[in-house]
């Protein structure tokens, strides 16, 4: 049995087995990797942290006549824009036991090695992959939070979040549900002639009262009825506990992808200033706009001429528009309805750097027992320039 447990490990908590070791949860952070590579991080020294934008005056034609006097003296002024850094941070705790008994095994009975021999580090390294995927949805999802006091945690500011001038909703030309409600007591989402079938994917965007459901989470229609529907979490799955009352709500039909989508989005990055150096112009999304891009660009452009019978389907890894090449990554963490446009030149992971210790570190916490002990830590958040030069569809199909 997989999983993890609270405080000290024992012999009893974390017993050995023999074989391969296999992770069964993946550690890709791309959007992490991406942004280190390209920059190698910012430090600062303070928990908060800025960066600068200016403007240029829309392009005229002058018309000056000859021995004019000096114009009025004209600046561009600065502004600023800011984020924190958050802290990660992780204990781990070994008994002595358990680092000794590297030979005690809870599985079969055969005489294959223990491929751990090392509790602590092991842990360690476990823990460092698991710091890592909170990086990565922190810069991807992060909701910012910048407290007065010690009394609530920082949270730096994600990419999504950041984002207002390129925020494109696929919602626009889905489906509006006319006056929703929900009762509790049937868990039935009310709509009056809504139009809907079974399997379709439907989102809110507002919710007064309606616990049980949450906004900007995609649900499943079951169970429809011609002026109501149930909702669940899967296809064809149990529908969902609404636990109070909803009086008002907004909803919507989810629309599938399409090029018109992505070239809307495109061209207002383009137009805003983004997208301009075409090695790290990129388009980030899950698994299911990561299908929906290649069948809509091969279906829109021409699929692939296999000259094999042993090669085919389509693997959009790039993509050739008006506005340049773009890569496509594939990015576990970004929520699957939505697609961003992202200039990756403009983003850099920063580091709080702690005197003598570094970004993120691993310490020997002192001794209160019979085990050894470690701590994970660090600071970081993200800087993401000009939110003008990104953006992002939300509210697509699924």
């Amino acid at each position: 049995m997989s999983g993890a447990i609270s405080g000290l490990g024992t012999t009893y908590g974390l017993p050995n087995y023999t074989g391969i070791l296999h992770q069964l949860t993946p550690a890709d952070c791309p959007l992490f990797s991406s942004i280190g590579g390209l920059t190698g991080g910012r430090q600062t020294t303070a928990t908060a942290f800025e960066w600068q934008t200016f403007d240029l005056r829309n392009a005229a034609q002058p018309a000056v006549v000859e021995g004019a006097t000096a114009p009025t003296a004209e600046e561009r002024i600065r502004g600023n824009v800011s984020n924190v850094v958050q802290i990660h941070q992780e204990k781990v705790s070994v008994s002595y036991s358990k680092l000794a008994a590297v030979g005690l095994k809870a599985g079969i009975n055969n005489d294959q090695p223990n491929p751990v021999r090392n509790e602590l580090d092991w842990q360690v390294e476990q823990m460092l992959k698991q710091m890592v995927r909170d990086i990565e949805y922190s810069f991807i999802n992060g909701a910012y939070q910048a407290p007065a006091n010690n009394s609530t945690g920082r949270k730096t500011r994600g990419l999504l979040a950041a984002l207002t001038t390129n925020a494109k909703s696929g919602l626009s030309l889905g489906a509006a549900l006319p006056t929703v409600t929900a009762t509790a007591s049937t868990d039935k989402v009310g709509s009056t002639g809504h139009g809907l079938a079974n399997d379709d994917q439907v989102i809110f965007t507002a919710l007064t009262g309606g616990a049980g459901l949450t906004v900007d989470t995609v649900y499943y229609v079951v169970n429809k009825g011609t002026n109501d529907f149930e909702v669940a979490a899967t296809k064809g799955g149990t529908k969902i506990d609404i636990t109070t009352d909803a009086s008002a709500a907004t909803a919507y039909k989810l629309p599938a992808l399409t090029t018109t989508f992505v070239d809307d989005l495109l061209q207002s990055v383009f137009d805003n200033g983004g997208i301009s150096e075409q090695d790290t112009a990129t388009i980030v999304v899950n698994s299911a706009q990561k299908r929906a891009l290649s069948k809509t660009y091969a279906g829109a452009y021409g699929k692939f001429v296999e000259s094999s019978r042993n090669v085919g389907g389509v693997n959009l890894t790039t993509i050739e528009t008006d506005f340049g090449t773009l890569n496509v990554m594939l990015n576990r963490f970004m929520p699957q309805h939505k697609l961003a446009v992202v200039s990756l030149e403009q983003l850099a992971p920063v580091f709080l750097e702690i005197p003598g210790k570094g970004h993120f570190f691993a310490e020997d916490l002192s001794k209160t027992g019979a085990s050894s002990d470690v701590q994970l830590y660090g600071e970081v958040g993200l800087a993401y320039g000009n939110e003008k030069a990104h953006g992002y569809i939300s509210g697509l199909l699924t």
